[in-house]
C-alpha cells in the first residue's frame, strides 16, 4: 500500500496526535486492532514514549505481519508495558487513544472489542480516534445498533484526508495529511488546508476549515 510513494510505515510515522498536555496527566492507554489502525496506534504510543507519557498498550490481536511486530519490538524495548485487561488498565489512565478499528473496517465488531468499544463509550476520560472512532462506517457513520452505538469520542484525527464520517462526528477534528503532494490533491479533489510551521496537524472546524 503506498499514497504518493508514501509506504505505510511512513504514513504511520506522521500520526503524532495533539493529546492533551502532561500537566493533565501523562498515562495514555492506547487500544490496537490487528490492521493498518493498530499499527498507527504503536507508533502515536512510541512517539508519546519520547514525549514524556507513559503509555500502555492493549493489542490482544497482534499482527503476524513484520512491520507490526518490529512496531511492537520497539515499544517492548522501551518497556512499555502491554495489559490484556483493557478495563483495568482504563482505571489507571489520564487519556485514551483508539486505534481499533479503521478504514478498512466493515461487517460487525467480533471479540474481544465489543466491550472495550462500550467501555470507550462510557468512560469520561477524553478519547483520541484514529482515522475512525472504532465501530464506525467510513461512508455511513456511528452504528444505529450493537457495539458502538452512541459512541462519539471526543476527538478525530483523519489521516491523508477526512472521510465521509466525519459528517456526524461533533468533537474536536484533526487532520494529518501535511504529505500529500499537488499531484494527489488534484487527483482525488482533496482540499489541503495550511499547517503552521512544522505542525504536521491542523484541526478542522465543522465545515472542515481550518481553525
Amino acid at each position: 500500500m503506498s499514497v504518493g510513494a508514501f509506504s505505510i510505515d511512513q504514513l504511520m510515522e506522521l500520526a503524532v496526535y495533539r493529546l492533551h498536555p502532561l500537566s493533565k496527566g501523562n498515562k495514555v492507554l492506547v487500544a490496537c486492532g490487528p490492521g493498518n489502525n493498530g499499527g498507527d496506534g504503536l507508533v502515536a504510543a512510541r512517539h508519546l514514549w519520547h514525549y514524556g507519557y507513559r503509555p500502555t498498550i492493549y493489542y490482544p490481536k497482534q499482527s503476524k505481519n513484520e512491520l507490526y511486530q518490529r512496531l511492537a519490538t520497539q515499544l517492548k524495548n522501551l518497556e512499555v508495558p502491554f495489559t490484556s485487561d483493557f478495563h483495568s488498565a482504563l482505571k489507571d489512565s489520564n487519556h485514551v487513544v483508539d486505534a481499533i478499528f479503521g478504514f478498512s473496517f466493515s461487517g460487525e465488531v467480533r471479540e474481544p472489542f465489543p466491550s472495550v468499544i462500550e467501555a470507550m463509550k462510557a468512560t469520561s476520560l477524553p478519547v483520541t480516534s484514529v482515522d475512525a472512532p472504532s465501530s464506525w462506517d467510513i461512508e455511513t457513520g456511528p452504528p444505529t445498533s450493537g457495539p458502538g452505538e452512541g459512541f462519539h469520542p471526543t476527538a478525530l484525527i483523519s489521516l491523508t484526508a477526512p472521510k465521509p464520517l466525519v459528517a456526524w462526528f461533533t468533537g474536536r477534528h484533526f487532520l494529518g495529511g501535511r504529505f500529500v503532494s499537488p499531484q494527489i490533491a488534484q487527483r482525488y479533489d482533496l482540499g489541503v488546508p495550511e499547517y503552521n510551521g512544522l505542525d504536521q496537524v491542523v484541526e478542522l472546524g465543522s465545515n472542515g476549515e481550518k481553525l
